[in-house]
């Protein structure tokens, strides 16, 4: 009887190792910022626009212009809308139109887009980590 208890335990220990497993995993994947390359810092003046208010990140599209004159969207990914509402954002943080300040870590892999540190609007406010 003691070998069967064991059995039933060796099962219920290897099936939570396995749950615990998979959802660390998935917990971890979304939530990295791996792709973004921390060590570069972009500081270029830029257009809004659109300000995406959405989970499970808000997006900010901008439009930078790049070494060739030529006008680039680019786009910047910020937290959660619930971290950030608690930080003073709010949906209409950045309207279309706005000319802004902005500084974001680049995309490791050189496409046009970037994680948001900090934006300086032309009344000399700023928001993130400027």
């Amino acid at each position: 009887m003691t070998h069967l208890i064991d059995i039933a335990k060796l099962k219920t220990v290897l099936f939570l190792s396995v749950v615990f497993l998979f959802s660390a995993d998935i917990s971890t994947a979304h939530h990295s910022s791996v792709m973004f390359d921390k060590a570069t810092i972009v500081a270029v003046t830029a257009t809004v626009k659109e300000f995406q208010w959405t989970n499970p990140h808000v997006w900010i599209q901008v439009i930078i212009k790049n070494d060739d004159d030529e006008m680039e969207e680019w786009s910047i990914e910020g937290l959660g809308p619930n971290s950030l509402f608690r930080k003073g954002w709010r949906p209409n943080s950045f309207i279309p139109g706005d000319v802004i300040e902005i500084k974001f870590n680049p995309m490791r892999d050189g496409s046009r887009a970037g994680g948001f540190i900090g934006a300086r609007f032309a009344d000399g406010s700023t928001i993130g980590n400027w």
